[in-house]
């Protein structure tokens, strides 16, 4: 089943009032994402803990993600994309409050696990939303916006800890606060948002691996670059004996770059085609891997981490963009909850993996990682446009 097939009939007209209800929602639930990743990261470097078993505790959220992602269509249609979505918000705080009590790694990691589980649904039930609603000759520009407006939220997250330091309680009410506002907005434009669509054949997660291994790969990768840096930088950056400030100054600076570049990026999609810039992106991902070690101590360190960000988050934009023109109905819900599954996986591989392998071969081991994963996706991606 095609989208136009389903979104032939719609027009031009985009719902603007629920669409900023969809993005204010899903970007103050990246704020408390955000500043998740590093902070817990920043309390078990400084507890002594290992780069393997930091990566491991960070990879419980994806988990989480995976674990979740194939209940997330039934559940939406049962309770409803609202209800869903301000149920989590209250269970993620609630989980993160009793993170922040515990303070104990291995307590840490169900209730990291449980994090992820509770976030989920947001971002499926969001993103199904905005791309239902979401004309196509605009869905470039929009989901482009959508991504930046996202990643601010998530730049925002790391930056705060510059205001409230890593110690104690404020950079956890930051967090938990940022939950519960999520579930207000929900609430306060529940009566604005679409219902989830129940139109086309049903289609099944694993279906969607069928129709779209490459598009799925694409996610499995930009959620690798994305758990890896928010996880593992700080632990580069110590090795290199970066200060914390300006570790968390550069993983702001590299979510930065998400949140600026993606309109662009969206925009020249609509003109080029999403599969030509989706390889641009992993050319430029391959390139900033090559140029980390040499320049991480001079200046060049933040434009090179600006652009770096953009392009790796890019990837996951382009490839919303293609779940829009490929999928609808149903099976646009079910795409979007394989690609959380996916996502999940991305995180849950990709940081203990490259934790090892900082372990084993230095912490070089993290560009080296990354440069690997966008070689591989790069050949996929020539070897398809090859094929025709």
């Amino acid at each position: 089943m095609t989208a136009e097939s389903i979104t032939s009939a719609r027009t031009d007209r985009i719902p603007w009032a629920a669409m900023a209800g969809i993005i204010a929602t899903v970007t103050v639930f990246a704020v408390a994402q955000g500043l998740t990743y590093p902070l817990l990261s920043f309390i078990l470097e400084r507890q002594g803990t290992t780069s393997g078993l930091i990566g491991l505790s960070a990879a419980m959220t994806p988990l989480g993600f995976i674990l979740s992602a194939p209940f997330i269509p039934a559940l939406s249609q049962c309770l409803g994309g609202a209800r869903l979505a301000i149920l989590c918000s209250i269970l993620a705080a609630l989980t993160l409050i009793t993170i922040a009590w515990m303070q104990d790694i291995w307590a840490w990691m169900p209730l990291r696990f449980l994090l992820g589980f509770f976030a989920n649904p947001l971002y499926v039930i969001s993103e199904t939303w905005l791309i239902s609603i979401t004309p196509a000759p605009r869905r470039g520009r929009i989901m482009g916006l959508y991504s930046s407006i996202v990643s601010g939220g998530f730049a925002i997250g790391p930056l705060s800890l510059g205001l409230t330091g890593t110690e104690g309680w404020p950079p956890f009410m930051i967090g938990i606060t940022a939950f519960l506002l999520c579930g207000l907005i929900v609430l306060a434009v529940a009566a604005r948002l679409p219902e989830m669509p129940g139109e086309g054949e049903a289609t099944s997660v694993g279906g969607i691996f069928v129709l779209a291994p490459l598009l799925l790969f694409a996610v499995f990768t930009a959620a690798a670059f994305e758990q890896i840096l928010l996880s593992l930088f700080a632990v580069y950056g110590a090795a290199l004996g970066s200060a914390e400030g300006r570790i968390a100054s550069l993983i702001t600076c590299i979510i930065a770059g998400n949140a600026a570049l993606q309109i662009l990026l969206g925009r020249v999609a609509e003109r080029f085609g999403s599969t030509r810039m989706m390889l641009f992106c992993v050319l430029a991902c391959l390139a900033g891997c090559l140029l980390l070690p040499s320049v991480f101590t001079t200046w060049l360190i933040w434009p090179l981490v600006f652009v770096w960000g953009g392009v790796s988050f890019g990837i996951y934009t382009l490839s919303l963009i293609q779940l829009g023109e490929r999928f609808a109905g149903q099976a646009l819900i079910a795409g979007n909850a394989a690609f959380a599954l996916v996502w999940g996986i991305g995180g849950i591989v990709g940081s203990p993996a490259t934790g090892l392998a900082m372990q084993l071969i230095g912490h070089q081991g993290l560009p080296l990682s990354l440069g690997l994963l966008s070689c591989v996706l790069a050949v996929f991606l020539m070897t398809r446009k090859w094929r025709g």
